[in-house]
């Protein structure tokens, strides 16, 4: 899937597409630029457009969250639900 994230906001964030595991190691890293070689992690400056890739296995329920600090607390993070 073509992922397209515009921000619109003054200010930095990232998209982080993942398991809980995946969001757990971010919210507690020290890793603040994604230059989008992984699928699913990009950071997306403020102003700009970016696009990413992810590949859903099948159904389910992914989540999804910027970890810039504070963001992931302030609500910055929903889920994707993917059907069959």
């Amino acid at each position: 899937m073509r992922i397209v994230v515009r921000n619109t906001d003054p200010i930095d964030h990232e998209l982080i597409v993942g398991d809980q595991a995946t969001q757990d190691r971010h919210e507690l890293g020290t890793d603040t630029h994604h230059d989008g070689s992984v699928p699913g992690q990009i950071s997306v400056p403020a102003g700009s457009v970016v696009v990413t890739t992810y590949r859903f296995d099948g159904p389910g329920r992914l989540l999804y969250g910027c970890h810039l600090p504070g963001h992931w607390a302030y609500g910055m993070r929903g889920t994707i639900e993917v059907r069959a």
